[in-house]
């Protein structure tokens, strides 16, 4: 591509961006290439939709991008920079870090008119340290598994048969001896196959173990901001909207592909038939990763149509993640994240 081509379809993206309107020869040589002819730029977009960057909707309409021109337009921009997003404008961890990760969620939708996505821990690499097994009466307990890093992720049990305390103590430690040390990842792996299904910990208390086995699998995912995306014009299509709220509503599957993104670091976009989630092929995903100590932690970010300000967009995201990885800096053992 030489760099007519290369400003021709920039031009393109960023008009269809603005307008949703297929892109005419005529508007770009009046808007951005005054000196060119219609003639001489529609020969130039028969050469770009050869390549795959454009597409014709209809043979007297204009063109509009593909995902592979927003792969070449995203990729065209410089590392994502520090935006000037004002602080104060920032969620807050003063009502707990649960409200944070919520108000973190609706502030990507406030603030980019698309909605929000925030998945918090524990992630697959988790460690465990220890867990701890509270009786609560009444056939309930309480289960707290502690991360080598200080987090703590509770929920409350049922106990079917109710058990003394000092046996639910004892499971307790013998949960810990057996998970100390060992990744979430790990633990799943190593407790949907166990060595030895008869082993003492599962005949006397399977049931208790699959539930803490759940909670460490389970993870917390925020969605704020879904009808913003009735507010464009690609999810006037009924059929679009239904993939779309399905997308949503099978949070198991959003938060798996959040958790499969984060492990790589750092601002990542997903185009359009990237997404190894069918309902999203006609989004984008932006996402970043936020981090604890050095160590990923969670992801977060804003799901919209392909046809994003994407500069603008990816800077919204970046700072919100530096924001959050900021927050929990000051974070020591105080934590409770619901699982």
């Amino acid at each position: 591509m030489d760099a007519r081509h290369r400003d021709v379809l920039i031009a393109i993206i960023r008009e269809y961006i603005d307008t949703a309107e297929p892109v005419g020869s005529r508007a770009l040589s009046k808007r951005h290439f005054p000196t060119l002819s219609p003639a001489t730029l529609r020969n130039v977009m028969s050469d770009l939709e050869e390549m795959g960057y454009l597409v014709q909707p209809h043979t007297s309409a204009g063109r509009v991008p593909t995902d592979k021109a927003y792969r070449f337009y995203v990729d065209s921009f410089p590392p994502p920079q520090p935006s000037p997003v004002r602080r104060e404008m920032l969620p807050t961890r003063r009502s707990g870090i649960d409200q944070l990760m919520e108000r973190t969620s609706s502030h990507l939708s406030t603030a980019t008119r698309l909605a929000g996505l925030l998945l918090a821990p524990p992630l697959e690499q988790t460690v465990v340290a220890r867990v701890e097994l509270m009786p609560l009466g009444e056939g309930r307990a309480l289960a707290v598994a502690v991360t080598d890093a200080g987090w703590l992720t509770v929920r409350e049990l049922a106990l079917d048969p109710p058990m003394p305390d000092d046996e639910l103590r004892e499971i307790a430690r013998e949960l810990t001896r057996r998970f100390r040390g060992r990744t979430v990842k790990e633990i799943v792996e190593m407790e949907s196959a166990p060595d030895d299904p008869l082993d003492r910990l599962h005949t006397r208390a399977g049931a208790i173990t699959e539930q803490v086995v759940s909670m460490l699998r389970g993870r917390t995912m925020y969605i704020t901001g879904a009808m913003n995306m009735l507010e464009h014009p690609e999810f006037l299509d009924i059929e679009a909207t239904r993939h779309l709220l399905r997308a949503f509503e099978q949070k198991e599957q959003l938060a798996t592909l959040l958790a499969s993104l984060a492990a790589q670091e750092g601002v990542r976009v997903t185009i359009g038939e990237e997404n190894p989630c069918s309902d999203l092929r006609e989004c984008t995903l932006v996402t970043a990763t936020y981090y604890y100590r050095d160590q990923i932690l969670g992801i977060l970010g804003v799901v919209g149509p392909r046809r994003l300000p994407y500069p603008d967009v990816i800077s919204v995201v970046n700072e919100t993640a530096r924001h959050v990885t900021d927050a929990l800096s000051h974070v020591r053992h105080d934590l409770y994240l619901p699982s």
